[in-house]
């Protein structure tokens, strides 16, 4: 049988500000990337979305990002590749303290936002973030763009790796996103990108926004669910994945 992994971004409110619909979207996912700090989350809040994730029996994984709070992690910065290494080991290394203390195994971790969208295409980066996640734990699963810079270093390290697709965004015809600043870079009917998911997992393809279709690689899906129409999307997508008797499971070593 099929299967595939469906990740959502969750913890990223911070003080006294809530950021996201977690609980909502917690019985529908199987896997979460949790805001370490620096883009969103705070301890408090991290360690509340472990202890949610374990009584959901999600897979719990760090999601850890630029030190940009202000851009909420999706500027690009001018970091060197050693102080993107020390970044994710720093983040990573502050979930796992929480694993830790709740008894919860940390499955993966996910790059969030500008650094990931960087280190997707840029070798020294994408092997500073391979660098940081073994620093922290080497037996972690680095969850990364199917075709990136960040799968090819990972393979060539010897860390696990599984490649992420994504249900609600625009491909550009190498594989890469199309940025969120572009017309036609959100897939705005749930439908639409129910059947996309689908495809994805079954064909292994997708169609580009020039319309053609390109390779990709599904083992895990983000589904996001940060309003209330991308909670029916995450529902959509559940649905039409079990009902093409695709198992949804979380993210394991291979």
């Amino acid at each position: 049988m099929e299967r595939i992994d469906l990740n959502c971004d969750l913890g990223e409110s911070f003080g006294a500000y809530t950021i996201g619909m977690d609980s909502e979207v917690l019985p529908y996912i199987t896997s979460a990337n949790i805001a370490c700090g620096f883009h969103g989350g705070d301890p408090l809040v991290m360690e509340r979305t472990v202890a949610a994730c374990a009584r959901a029996g999600a897979g719990v994984g760090a999601h850890p990002g630029f030190p940009d709070l202000i851009g909420f992690g999706r500027r690009n910065m001018a970091a060197t590749p050693d102080e993107v290494r020390t970044y994710i080991a720093y983040q990573t290394g502050a979930l796992l303290a929480f694993c830790h203390e709740q008894g919860v195994r940390m499955t993966h971790v996910k790059p969030h936002g500008a650094l990931y969208n960087m280190a997707a295409k840029d070798y020294a980066l994408a092997k500073a973030v391979c660098e940081g996640i073994r620093a922290a734990d080497e037996s972690l699963i680095l969850l990364a763009l199917s075709g990136s810079q960040m799968l090819k270093a990972a393979g060539e390290m010897g860390l696990a790796c599984a490649s992420e697709v994504f249900a609600d965004r625009a491909y550009e015809p190498d594989g890469s996103l199309v940025p969120r600043s572009r017309p036609g870079s959100m897939i705005k009917d749930a439908d639409e990108a129910a059947r996309r998911v689908v495809r994805m997992v079954k064909e292994g393809k997708v169609q580009a926004i020039d319309g053609r279709d390109i390779p990709i690689r599904a083992d895990s899906v983000c589904v996001h669910g940060d309003s209330r129409s991308a909670l029916d999307f995450v529902k959509k997508i559940r649905e039409n994945l079990e009902r093409e008797n695709i198992a949804c499971l979380p993210l394991e070593r291979k």
